[in-house]
């Protein structure tokens, strides 16, 4: 009973969220929780909550996976697409989130992990909260470095981002 409780706050977080983007045009978007929307974070680091193996992304245009937890699109993939962006934010810590890419925005989020910080505490070397924290600032001066301060000011006003 309480999961199913808990299935319907989250399916109706989604539709909130997805009518809200409906609503306005974001200009990045950044992805920050657990393994429902870790885009393959866990791939980069030395851990055991790690999705790179059959059955994981059999469904995935690639039919391979690709460190999502799932057989295919997650959450972000899908919040993406709604919002118009071409692909979705890669995982903050693959090198080929650089240049233009980083336009679009970043995935901090890490498998593993919990709002409190000994939560999975059984998984070594993931990203827990405060350091995706730490990430999304590194990615602020990042990102300023490449297109100036002021035009990375305009893409961090949560008027023109999408967090989640």
């Amino acid at each position: 009973m309480a999961s199913l409780l808990m299935f319907n706050y989250i399916l109706a977080n989604l539709f909130l969220a997805l009518a809200l983007i409906m609503q306005a045009e974001a200009r990045a978007f950044f992805v920050f929780g657990d393994s429902l929307v870790d885009s393959g974070n866990n791939n980069y680091l030395a851990t055991t909550a790690r999705a790179d193996a059959y059955p994981y992304g059999i469904d995935f245009y690639t039919h391979s996976a690709t460190g999502r937890f799932s057989n295919g699109l997650n959450i972000p993939d899908l919040i993406s697409e709604q919002i118009g962006n071409a692909d979705p934010p890669l995982p903050y810590l693959s090198p080929d989130l650089n240049g233009r890419r980083l336009l679009i925005g970043a995935n901090f989020a890490s498998a593993g992990i919990g709002i409190l910080n000994d939560t999975g505490v059984q998984f070594l070397n993931v990203i827990r909260m405060y350091r995706q924290l730490e990430y999304f600032q590194q990615y602020q001066q990042r990102l300023s470095a490449i297109v100036g301060v002021k035009q990375a000011r305009q893409l961090f006003c949560l008027v023109n981002s999408l967090l989640l």
